[in-house]
């Protein structure tokens, strides 16, 4: 094996997050959410697996910026000044803050990776 320039030094901050490896939190019946991050920046990857919806979950809104990336599934986006977007795996959107928005799970599954800025306290259980 050949030696790489990082292997030997850690940063402050720095980790992995191996799915296969870490039991995720259940945040309710059918979701089940891993999260990572940094000082500034958190990712977060939600497991669906109670699809398809017949309805979408109620909207909400936050102090913080997002983008999600479709990993697996579909679902319809559902965001205030937009038409309501069928999405796929490989399609991303996002949301200002404060601006009102949900999801319907439109598949038997879906996996969805949430990016936020700054770190969601809510999420992170402080």
């Amino acid at each position: 094996m050949t030696d790489h320039p990082f292997s030997s030094s850690a940063i402050d901050g720095a980790n992995l997050l191996r799915l296969a490896e870490t039991p995720g939190d259940n945040v309710r019946p059918g979701l089940t959410r891993w999260t990572i991050h940094t000082e500034k920046l958190m990712a977060v990857v939600i497991a669906i697996d109670n699809g398809p919806w017949d309805v979408a979950d109620a909207p909400h809104t936050h102090p913080h910026e997002q983008i999600t990336y479709v990993a697996e599934g579909e679902i319809l986006f559902l965001c205030e000044g937009l038409a309501p977007a069928q999405l796929r795996a490989g399609d991303l959107y996002a949301i200002p803050p404060e601006v009102p928005h949900a999801i319907q799970l439109l598949s038997p599954t879906a996996r969805l990776i949430d990016c936020f800025t700054p770190l969601r306290d809510d999420i992170l259980g402080r």
